[in-house]
């Protein structure tokens, strides 16, 4: 219930985002008119995707962990026999993607002069999705302590099973809350 409660409260902080940039929008038109078509939609929208896609990988890890499965079960090679823990690493390595193609799309942003301190578009761009980006690289810490407790239990019990349902809530919201911001940033004109 915690996770729930302290969930809302990042909607809260994601709203007051979202209003930032709703009202720096309606003020100056003309900066959203120069710098959206910088953006680069079809390499954002595939960066989604690979975002959007971890959350399937952390949904299916959720499952083992549900059914007492930590880790896998015979070769790695074998999907189906695959535990939280390799469904786990899947999930990071698509958000650590995920993080890198940000990186790659603000040097790309940068070297078109739109910076935090360029203008309200740059400022407004660089809060909204720099915050996103540091939550989706606290979620990447805690999908790599669910993992390391993998290695550090004998018995994989419903107490560490909740640790990794609850890093999903998180991921999850992650997911939901870019998806709000690429439809924000990235589609509507």
């Amino acid at each position: 219930m915690g996770t729930i409660v302290w969930l809302s409260s990042e909607l809260m902080f994601f709203a007051g985002l979202f209003a930032m940039y709703f009202t720096i929008r309606q003020v100056r038109p003309d900066l959203w008119a120069e710098h959206t078509p910088t953006l680069n939609v079809p390499f954002a929208a595939a960066n989604t995707l690979i975002l959007v896609i971890s959350s399937v990988w952390c949904q299916l890890g959720v499952h083992q962990a549900e059914h007492g499965k930590a880790f896998r079960s015979g070769s790695l090679l074998n999907v189906g026999s695959w535990g939280m823990r390799e469904w786990y690493v899947l999930t990071y390595i698509f958000g650590a993607i995920f993080i890198a193609g940000q990186v790659y799309e603000y040097a790309h942003l940068v070297h078109d002069g739109i910076t935090l301190a360029s203008d309200g578009y740059g400022s407004v761009f660089y809060l909204t999705t720099g915050f996103h980006g540091m939550h989706v690289t606290g979620g990447l810490i805690a999908f790599l302590l669910i993992i390391a407790r993998t290695f550090t239990t004998r018995h994989y019990s419903h107490a560490q099973a909740t640790g990794a349902v609850v890093t999903s809530y998180y991921w999850h919201f992650v997911d939901v809350v870019w998806i709000a911001l690429f439809a924000t940033i990235y589609l509507l004109k």
